[in-house]
């Protein structure tokens, strides 16, 4: 299921919370970096909060400056982004700000969430997403029903905890503020549980008046048939690393990545890899790894096309070299085309023995790039 990019912003003190325990909010923030959060609102498609967050916090979720509105309507967007709440129990105060400003508001909530919810006569879209809530069908009811590419998340810390948990989150904005709070019974940002494996990528570091922005992207990739934020990243890799491969009428251009449980890259290769003018993405990747290396049976292979499946080049396809390697996952985003063997099939060869195969379909036509000249 396609998803939008998911952007979690959060502001917190030295000692890990996002606020204390008094009557009014505490402001983590500094006033350069307020008006950041402004111009990151107007270059999304949605702002999303929870439920707790409209009650503790009672924010309106504007974009403030007229220059950037006036920019949004110029560029054939709504003067404001769609302002999402969720909750499970449909326990919302329709006093609150976030129902009187703005522009579109949309809460997504259970089926009995609903039945309360649309008894408040709220201002706003209902959405019931079942019995239980569903981040994952949440997010692409936002991406193919609502048209959202780009969502921002303001809080509060259960739901950062749970979309970065469960591998939905794109990137990290966390701005760390010079003062402590201190309180054991204040709200910290992220909650206990269990998290995906591995270090998050720092992408920018960068001080605004006294607070530090740090951004991050996670790089841990999914389990099983679940595709990770992460996943996205390195299959654009792989994608990207078939413009390096040298030109061919009688082959593919395909790019491979393979990396560790934790979000470690172990290897890269493309077709043609070092003037070898038969060798395939995969092997050329597969051949720079021990094969005794324990990583490999928990690794995730990226490729730009699926493995292959029959070869002349070789004794192997590449299909078989993965197999032959213990991995048991392989993402992928083109089904190979008929071009030189008809019928292949290496995602159904692979999930017939074990193996999760995971397709981008959004990737494909990324892959097809450097294939135009093949394919056309």
């Amino acid at each position: 299921m396609p998803f939008p990019h998911v952007l979690l912003s959060a502001a917190v003190s030295l000692d890990g919370y996002l606020d204390d325990t008094g009557p009014d909010r505490l402001l983590l923030s500094s006033p350069a970096d307020f008006d950041r959060v402004d111009e990151v609102r107007a270059s999304v498609d949605a702002i999303l909060i929870g439920a707790g967050t409209i009650r503790a916090d009672n924010p309106r979720l504007l974009v403030n400056s007229p220059e950037r509105r006036a920019s949004r309507v110029a560029a054939g967007k709504p003067e404001y982004p769609l302002k999402v709440t969720v909750t499970g129990s449909g326990d919302l105060d329709p006093t609150a700000n976030f129902w009187h400003t703005g522009g579109e508001k949309l809460v997504c909530t259970t089926d009995r969430g609903a039945e309360r919810a649309r008894g408040l006569g709220l201002a706003a879209d209902v959405v019931a997403l079942g019995p239980d809530l569903d981040w994952r069908r949440l997010l692409n009811h936002l991406h193919e029903v609502r048209g959202v590419d780009r969502l921002m998340v303001e809080g509060g810390g259960t739901i950062h905890t749970q979309l970065l948990q469960q591998g939905l989150a794109d990137e990290l904005h966390l701005v760390l503020s010079p003062l402590f709070v201190g309180d054991g019974k204040a709200p910290r940002l992220f909650g206990p549980g269990t998290y995906q494996p591995g270090r998050l990528r720092l992408v920018e570091t960068r001080p605004i008046e006294d607070v530090v922005l740090m951004r991050y992207e996670p790089t841990a990739p999914g389990t099983g048939d679940l595709p990770s934020s992460a996943d996205h990243h390195w299959l654009a890799v792989a994608c990207d690393l078939a413009a390096n491969c040298p030109p061919s009428r009688t082959a593919f251009s395909v790019g491979a990545v393979v990396v560790a449980e934790d979000g470690t890259e172990l290897s890269r290769g493309h077709s043609r890899e070092s003037g070898d003018p038969v060798v395939h993405a995969e092997e050329a990747a597969l051949a720079k790894i021990d094969p005794q290396d324990p990583r490999l049976p928990t690794a995730t292979v990226y490729t730009s096309l699926e493995p292959c499946t029959h070869r002349a080049s070789r004794p192997k396809p590449c299909a078989r070299l993965i197999l032959d390697a213990g991995v048991r996952r392989v993402v992928t985003a083109w089904r190979e085309p008929d071009t030189f063997v008809e019928g292949a099939d290496g995602s159904g060869m692979l999930a017939a023995r074990g193996v999760s195969v995971v397709v981008l379909p959004e990737y494909e036509e990324r892959a097809k790039a450097p294939n135009r000249h093949l394919t056309s």
